[in-house]
């Protein structure tokens, strides 16, 4: 997914990224359906997947069909249960990235929604141990979010649009 390359790494939005990347660590799926009960069950593989294979670090699980950003949260606060139920609390992270993502109390044209936008709905596993490892080495997690609105506001609206679209070619 050219966004990873072009966007996340090029601007450091997660400065943990370009490590998996060059390593080859990242898996990108691939779910077409837009049935939301058959999407969390292909989530649940894909945890499963990650479970026995080690070499995986995270998995960027893609659903173009959940084009509406409101389809896409009702997605993920059941993604979000089905992982906790199915005994992954502690064990992955889920991050959420979507085209039209908008964070709560933000501006529809906030530049800082654009540090969750991606060319297409995104459901981002992540191993909580690697987490919390890089977390411990980074020299100021808590300064990431920071760095990536005051990014973002740099960039400006017309920028930021024009990187996510070149990421969708």
């Amino acid at each position: 997914m050219r966004w990873v390359k072009d966007f996340v790494v090029e601007y450091n939005i997660c400065p943990f990224a370009k490590r998996e990347l060059e390593r080859g660590s990242i898996r990108y799926q691939v779910a077409m359906s837009d049935d939301i009960e058959e999407l969390l069950q292909q989530l649940v593989v894909e945890c499963q997947l990650l479970d026995n294979q080690p070499d995986v670090e995270t998995t960027l699980f893609i659903t173009p069909c959940l084009s509406s950003f409101e389809d896409y949260l009702d997605c993920l606060y059941w993604a979000e249960k089905i992982i906790s139920k199915q005994g992954y609390d502690g064990v992955y992270q889920l991050a959420s990235f979507h085209p039209d993502y908008c964070f709560a109390g933000e501006a529809d044209t906030a530049p800082s929604n654009y540090t969750n936008r991606s060319p297409y709905p995104v459901f981002h596993l992540i191993r909580e141990a690697t987490v919390s490892r890089l977390t411990r080495l980074h020299p100021d997690p808590e300064g990431i979010p920071e760095h990536n609105i005051a990014l973002t506001e740099e960039l400006g609206i017309s920028s930021l649009k024009q990187i996510l679209a070149s990421c969708k070619l």
